[in-house]
């Protein structure tokens, strides 16, 4: 069964057409993958996209760091799309090629940068913990400040709903490098 709706572009209601705009006519481009889906439901469509456009684009994390996030969320939530479009830009803003594929068999890594470390421990902590212990969050802090580990759940939590629906919707991979399935049971994700 395919659950991944068709979108007809032109023939788009009011409100669908001017998010559908709006995404276009922002820092995105194109209206692609999980906000194809989004667009059925034009109210989180608003919402949702505009709350990526926060998390990607306009946090106070540099790119390295909010792309480093997304690629421990999009191993954590085994979402192809959102790893074939993510690896080429985390490589292209400094995350290494291999954390990359450390990331990509749910293994940890030891970063150079404290702050890379900081955020690779933070997201992939509060994936599988769903919530930080005080030394993963005091570092962080102390690293980052306050605004940024604010920021850090945020692009954490954005792309959680970017990969639910695109596991739900069968959003499929895009060209990019693709995510290799694992045979690990959750808890061994990113063990030493």
């Amino acid at each position: 069964m395919n659950r991944h709706p068709k979108l007809d572009e032109s023939a788009l209601s009011a409100d669908q057409q001017v998010i559908h705009d709006d995404i276009v006519n922002g820092p995105r481009g194109a209206v692609v993958g999980p906000l194809r889906v989004w667009l059925q439901s034009p109210g989180l469509a608003k919402h949702a996209q505009a709350l990526g456009q926060y998390a990607r684009y306009d946090s106070v994390l540099p790119q390295v760091l909010s792309e480093l996030a997304i690629l421990v969320t999009a191993r954590y939530w085994s979402s192809g799309f959102e790893w074939s479009h993510h690896v080429p830009i985390a490589i292209e803003a400094g995350v290494p090629s291999g954390a990359v594929d450390a990331i990509s068999n749910a293994k940890c890594y030891a970063f150079e940068d404290a702050e890379m470390q900081a955020v690779f421990d933070f997201a992939v902590e509060l994936h599988l913990l769903k919530n930080l212990t005080d030394v993963t969050y005091d570092k962080a802090l102390a690293l980052l400040g306050q605004q940024a580990c604010v920021d850090l759940v945020g692009v954490c939590g954005y792309y959680t709903l970017i990969s639910m629906t695109i596991n739900v919707f069968d959003v499929p991979d895009g060209e990019g490098p693709e995510l290799p399935a694992l045979d690990v049971d959750l808890g061994d994700y990113f063990a030493a």
